[in-house]
């Protein structure tokens, strides 16, 4: 039996043997184990069948007794089958692996039982380690602390991926318990901070595997390893397949969540995540790979929405965690000692305004940590703790703020703007002149400008610096602003200045680059441009004409026509078919020749031609078209016929009668062969005038080739290469240029042919060795 106010590692029970004799063993010992089979867990049935459920319920009952039988055991039998029991510690394992997160909860099927079931496992797995936990149940069952700590440390009792398990698992509802569990583990074995200093680099591990993953690269890790030459090859979120990418989020999500629950339950862990730059290069991951995931699972094509939805939650949610990370390690690492009043509050403060500094490159990461906890409520706490801060360095910060929200195109919420302008008003209010800040009050609900880094050597005066003079933003450059945006932005002056017109408002926005601030402030300061004091204070805004519509303006050939649908509410569509009319004959189609009759009648109509119209008496010029004579005719060639009647040709006054073409004629043969006799008459007479000897003239021959040759040429631009004359003058009375050109070019060319570069093709197989020397 134990003995009372002795440590369980130094007590001693004494026991009957096997062979029935009395034994003396340590409390510790693995014969005084008892025989129980621990069931791995198995999570809850997705689908919800019957035997499904059936199953995991009495699966489930296996093990919520089994734990309850262990939590009844006394002191020292607990501990003997915690320590020496394998098939406990693989349950507990199991259900820290597979327990459903808070995220998983939604798909649990809606069975009460199942519900209920879970629940009392849960309970169980967390009195089982609250208990494993406790070095000092009572007075008289405990642990020295120093062995306490061996015998969970060497039995992997506890480790870091367990204890971040029980934070996410049992955080929530049970803070105060798990924290005072954590904090004992630690306190009773400090070599857990050595593991989670090594956990720490592992979990940025994390973050650079999902970039790579999605052929990303943080900032720095150029440096410190170089790209290979395949990098390109790599996946990205957009091109790799669904189910990577659904394990990505699934792992990035698991992993934000458990250490935000981590560091909420255990705060003292946050100096080693500070020590390995975390702050740093958790930012950056953000402002590197959230967005490209982001678009990755708005522009791909799911064929499950509800996959698409899950996504979206699951990575909104992992954004949502490593913001309140940050938060997290800011508070207990810079504004819990302010707040405690610590010493060196000074060096706090610095620090904290030195990661906000390196914050402000971070645009998207700045916005979203500013709408969750606003960065002026945090400036406002070190403004009332340390009153020798920087004013200026506090300004431009909120100025960059600003800046951020205005780089991502978003607004900041009304509640949060005004704190901060009533923050940047209040820190500058020492300095600035009665009217400026008069017009910084005013200045309540409107939105700051951008402030940009002040250059090296350039002096700074803080923000009322951008308040000085008149001025445009972005030297001078304006973007229009249309839509919503814009009349967020006239509301927000008129809120102020009711009595403006919207037209005046609108060109002083066009003037000041739509900054709503600078327009406000050079209103009430009366310093507007020369441009903007000339106008209507007054006018209101211009209306807008409405374009008319396009196909009331539209020109076309076919306006009108019977097929013109824009105009004409209904067609005839007996007239509108695609291929073969319905009911028409080819054969008849082919045998119409009422066309050929049309056209028939009007070539007959060019068989008269009349040389003199004879205007009878009593008839009018008119009747025959006839126009009045003209005094500026030149009549010169009306009489003489000018190469009528010469002989290199007919003669222009013997006129061929009218033919009437092949198509239009009746078939009367005796009229064909009329015609056809006539035509070989006339070719008959004009081989008898230019008749040709049966054999010409081969010069002749030559010099009409050698002329279409030479119009060819000329036609396509050929120009005839230029002969070559090696041969030159007579030795003695020097070449020409074109001669010596010439004998160059033969000298570099002759090898092309013949045989003439033997000595060179020689020369090439003695140096291969081709020939003995």
């Amino acid at each position: 039996m134990a003995c009372a106010r002795v440590p369980l590692d130094e007590q001693q029970v004494t026991e009957p043997s096997p062979l029935g004799k009395e034994r003396t063993l340590p409390a510790l010992h693995p014969d005084r184990t008892e025989e129980r089979c621990f069931v791995p867990y198995k999570p809850p049935p997705e689908d919800g069948s019957p035997a499904d459920v059936e199953e995991f319920l009495e699966h489930a009952r296996f093990i919520t007794e089994d734990l309850e039988w262990l939590l009844a055991l006394p002191h020292d039998k607990f501990w003997c089958q915690v320590v020496f029991d394998e098939s406990l510690q693989r349950c507990l394992d199991s259900y820290l692996r597979h327990a459903p997160r808070g995220l998983d909860l939604s798909t649990l099927p809606s069975s009460p039982a199942v519900a209920d079931m879970q629940r009392s496992i849960h309970k169980a797995v967390f009195l089982t380690f609250l208990r494993m936990a406790t070095h000092k149940e009572s007075k008289e069952h405990f642990f020295t602390p120093a062995v306490f700590g061996e015998i969970i440390y060497e039995n992997f009792l506890f480790d870091i991926p367990k204890i971040l398990d029980l934070c996410v698992l049992f955080g929530k509802g049970n803070g105060q318990l798990l924290h005072k569990m954590i904090e004992n583990i630690f306190t009773q074995q400090p070599s857990y901070y050595n593991d989670l200093d090594e956990t720490v680099a592992t979990v940025l591990q994390v973050f650079d595997t999902v970039l790579q993953k999605c052929g990303l690269q943080c900032e720095g890790a150029t440096a410190a390893e170089p790209m290979k030459l395949n990098a390109h090859k790599k996946p990205t979120a957009m091109t790799m397949s669904q189910q990577e990418l659904l394990d990505i989020i699934l792992y990035l999500c698991d992993s934000t969540t458990t250490i935000n629950a981590f560091l909420d339950i255990f705060p003292a862990a946050c100096t080693s995540f500070q020590s390995h730059s975390f702050l740093s290069s958790l930012t950056s991951f953000y402002e590197t790979g959230v967005p490209d995931l982001e678009k990755a699972i708005r522009k791909r094509n799911f064929d499950d929405k509800s996959l698409q939805e899950d996504l979206w939650k699951r990575l909104s949610h992992s954004c949502r965690k490593m913001v309140e990370t940050v938060h997290l390690l800011l508070h207990h690492t810079c504004l819990q000692p302010i707040l405690e009043g610590r010493e060196n509050m000074q060096t706090f403060a610095e620090e904290l305004l030195q990661y906000f500094t390196s914050f402000l490159p971070e645009k998207r990461f700045l916005t979203d940590y500013d709408e969750q906890f606003p960065v002026a409520d945090d400036i406002s706490l070190l403004q009332q703790a340390v009153p020798v801060i920087d004013e200026t360095r506090t300004s431009y910060l909120l100025q960059g703020v600003e800046s951020a929200w205005d780089s991502v195109g978003r607004r900041k919420p009304q509640s949060q703007t005004r704190t901060s302008q009533a923050q940047a008003s209040a820190s500058l209010s020492a300095n600035r002149e009665p009217a400026a800040g008069a017009a910084a009050s005013s200045l309540a609900g409107s939105k700051p400008q951008e402030v940009r880094e002040p250059a090296e050597g350039e002096s700074t005066r803080g923000a009322e610096a951008m308040l000085d003079v008149p001025q445009r933003g972005n030297n001078g450059a304006v973007y229009p602003v249309i839509g919503a945006e814009l009349e967020s932005l006239l509301s927000c002056i008129r809120d102020l200045l009711p009595d403006l017109g919207e037209g005046f408002l609108l060109e002083c926005l066009k003037e000041y680059n739509y900054n709503s601030e600078l327009v406000i402030n050079n209103i009430l300061e009366d310093r507007l441009a020369p441009n903007l004091a000339k106008l209507d204070r007054a006018m209101p805004r211009p209306v807008k004409e409405e374009l008319p519509a396009v196909l009331n303006n539209r020109s076309n050939v076919f306006d009108g026509d019977e097929f013109d649908v824009f105009r004409r509410e209904q067609v005839d569509m007996s007239r509108v078919w695609k291929g073969r009319r319905k009911g028409e004959n080819v054969r008849e189609m082919l045998n119409d020749k009422r066309h050929i009759a049309e056209q028939k009648a009007r070539y007959h109509t060019y068989e008269t031609v009349v040389d003199e119209v004879i205007v009878e008496p009593g008839e009018s010029a008119t009747a025959y078209e006839l126009d009045d004579y003209d005094d500026e005719y030149d009549d010169t060639y009306d009489m003489n016929q000018v190469g009528a009647n010469d002989l290199d040709g007919d003669s222009l006054l013997t006129r061929r009668p009218f033919t009437v073409p092949q198509v239009l004629r009746k078939g009367n043969k005796e009229e064909d062969e009329e015609d056809d006799q006539d035509d070989q008459e006339e070719d008959a007479s004009k081989s008898a005038v230019n008749r040709d000897q049966f054999v010409q003239d081969p010069a002749v021959l030559r010099e009409r080739a050698e002329a279409r040759r030479a119009a060819m040429q000329q036609r396509k631009g050929f120009r005839p290469e230029r002969s070559s004359n090696v041969a030159g003058r007579p030795k003695g009375q020097g070449q020409t240029t074109e001669t010596l050109q010439d004998r160059r070019k033969k000298e570099t060319n002759k090898s092309r042919v013949a045989n003439h570069n033997r000595r060179s093709m020689a020369d090439r197989k003695r140096n291969k060795g081709m020939i003995p020397s």
